[in-house]
């Protein structure tokens, strides 16, 4: 059964969260174009398909079609604030790039909006953090921006807006751009425990 008012709900309070985070992130003007891609035909009819409401219908796809997601791919391919927009193959490897400054902030005002959206009676200062920590050992990240991402985090988790306004990140990003390649290659598959188990009887 398809939702497509409750998954539209859920989507325009996540994209409202992300301009809130992004001005006081200093890239309000930029968040406003944030997921436009998800009101088009083929994100919003999966997303309305396989709404669940506590979590990314992307995820019950992929529970669904043997972890294939249209969705994703269409998504990801479409908006730069993604890992994988920045991701290459060649010869059988993984080739990442660095995420550029304002799509980085991007990355970390959609992640903390997420946190809030999907599960607000639990989200606190380091729930974002917590997850990234958890998580990012399965993502294709060069090591500027997995660094990045993780300052801005653990900043809101401690602090709260306090100290990301844009000169003080920039001068961050900045700093650890210099430290590292613009690119990153990896020779092996990060696949680290097992997949979920497909659910039955849907």
């Amino acid at each position: 059964m398809s939702h497509p008012f409750k998954h539209l709900r859920v989507i325009l309070k996540h994209r409202h969260q992300v301009i809130r985070n992004g001005w006081h992130l200093g890239i309000f003007w930029h968040c406003l174009k944030h997921d436009l891609s998800k009101f088009g035909r083929t994100e919003f009819k999966v997303g309305s398909t396989y709404y669940v409401g506590t979590h990314s219908p992307i995820y019950e796809e992929r529970l669904r079609n043997g972890y294939y997601s249209t969705a994703c791919q269409h998504h990801t391919r479409r908006n730069k604030h993604h890992w994988e927009y920045w991701t290459d193959f060649f010869k059988g490897r993984i080739i990442a790039k660095n995420m550029p400054y304002k799509y980085a902030l991007e990355y970390v005002a959609d992640t903390l909006s997420a946190s809030k959206t999907y599960d607000p009676k639990n989200f606190k200062g380091s729930t974002t953090l917590e997850y990234f920590n958890r998580n990012s050992e399965h993502y294709y990240l060069t090591d500027t921006t997995e660094e990045f991402i993780r300052y801005c985090l653990t900043e809101y988790a401690e602090n709260g807006w306090k100290n990301l306004k844009k000169k003080n990140t920039k001068k961050v990003y900045k700093e650890i751009e210099a430290k590292y390649p613009k690119t990153k290659v990896f020779d092996t598959m990060k696949a680290l425990g097992d997949l979920p188990l497909l659910k039955e009887g849907i």
